[in-house]
């Protein structure tokens, strides 16, 4: 057994370098190994390649910035006209009016700023006791200390020592839940977070009302929603944000993922109106935030790309076409027994396995036959596709799943 000087995310640190699998290449919604095995990518690589690979475009508009200013810090008093750009193309788009954006490298990066400006702004507008964050059972957030601490997987927090406090954890879709939190701590609480879509826990779509009835407590007690979108930004559900297809005004977003496609790493907050106002009361206050990559230009030509070609392209509507296909495939797989629980929103659906099915093995079949999904403990499987796959490539994951699961 050999082990590979890269240390991977989410692996087996002992596991043999001969068991990755190594993609050399991709076109579409379909990627390939350095043995030529084709695979159509139903997860967009992980949740971002939303339109699709092999974008010369993309890299030849990096390329081009690069020969011209390659990168250069957005600390005051300096800034770039990508960064620059990109920021208004994100805000004209929001799910808020009058928003800003914060630019940072990934989405772990984009919560933790968001969880910080919360906590700063609620401090700013006196009342700085505000320090509690609510979130849901099932939640991802990214893995910083932040992140961590406010999601509902505990098994992504095992290990790490102590979280950071102040964050209080209710049960998935309990609105009368939080009520209840917000009844006994609501002098406290300074923000709940929530995907309008739970993505990485296992694809949870919200109950009705649910969101509205976040949108109501914050309201109620003077605390901030935030919008986690790093799944659902950039058209995964049909529009630009998940919370307009809900219809759902947040005080902060989170992005990252599909605002590249993936090409290079992004992430930000959209800060809206609430948020924005403390902030920028003082003329002397000076945001002691801020990340190296901020505002990096080539990084920002990346994302403009990535947008231009949704737009210009209209895979907007794609979300509902796939959600459509994909679900019909996948119920008609669930009337015959032989999965269950199918869900989803738009582009982003999942199946759970039967109590004490391998939900693992499964996926590898699928690979092994030619589809890539991710397995999510203890028995899902999800599938998030590029807005550019096609009803075959759909119908194709259909009838994989079903020779795996038989």
């Amino acid at each position: 057994m050999a082990l590979s000087p890269f240390l991977h995310p989410f692996a087996p640190p002992a596991k043999d370098e001969a068991d990755f699998v190594t993609i050399v290449g991709g076109e579409g919604a379909e990627v390939w190994d350095d043995r030529g095995n084709r695979y159509v990518d139903a997860m967009a690589s992980l949740w971002y390649c939303n339109v699709g690979h092999g974008r010369a475009e993309i890299a030849d508009a990096v390329a081009e910035q690069m020969r011209t200013l390659a990168a250069y810090h957005c600390f005051d008093p300096f800034t770039n006209e990508p960064a620059e750009r990109l920021s208004a193309d994100i805000a004209a788009r929001a799910p808020m009016d009058d928003a800003r954006v914060f630019l940072v490298s990934s989405g772990s990066e984009a919560v933790d700023s968001a969880l910080k400006l919360a906590r700063l702004a609620q401090g700013l507008l006196g009342r700085p006791q505000e320090r509690i964050v609510g979130s849901r059972e099932f939640a991802y957030h990214g893995v910083t200390y932040g992140g961590m601490s406010a999601q509902g997987l505990p098994a992504n927090q095992a290990g790490y020592g102590d979280l950071v406090p102040g964050h209080v954890t209710v049960p998935n879709n309990d609105i009368e839940a939080l009520a209840s939190v917000f009844a006994q701590q609501g002098d406290q609480i300074a923000a709940v977070i929530a995907e309008p879509v739970q993505g990485a826990g296992g694809v949870f779509p919200p109950a009705p009302g649910y969101l509205e009835g976040l949108r109501r407590l914050c309201d109620q007690h003077d605390a901030f929603l935030i919008a986690d979108e790093v799944i659902t930004g950039f058209g995964r559900l049909g529009q630009w944000f998940g919370s307009a297809h809900f219809g759902i005004r947040p005080d902060l977003v989170t992005f990252a993922k599909g605002v590249t496609s993936g090409y290079l790493p992004l992430g930000g907050v959209v800060v809206g109106p609430a948020v924005r106002a403390p902030l920028e009361a003082d003329p002397s206050f000076l945001l002691r935030h801020g990340h190296t990559y901020s505002g990096h230009p080539a990084v920002c030509v990346a994302a403009d790309k990535s947008m231009e070609i949704t737009e210009r392209e209209e895979l907007l509507p794609a979300a509902e076409r796939i959600g459509l296909r994909l679900s019909s495939g996948l119920r008609a797989l669930e009337a015959d027994g032989l999965v269950q629980d199918v869900r989803g929103e738009g582009g982003v659906w999942a199946v759970s396995l039967g109590e004490g099915r391998d939900v693992a093995a499964v996926r590898d079949a699928m690979r092994v036959d030619g589809v890539i999904v991710r397995a999510v403990p203890p028995n899902h499987l999800t599938f998030c596709p590029p807005l550019v796959v096609t009803d075959a490539q759909l119908d194709r994951c259909v009838d994989v799943l079903e020779r795996a699961v038989r």
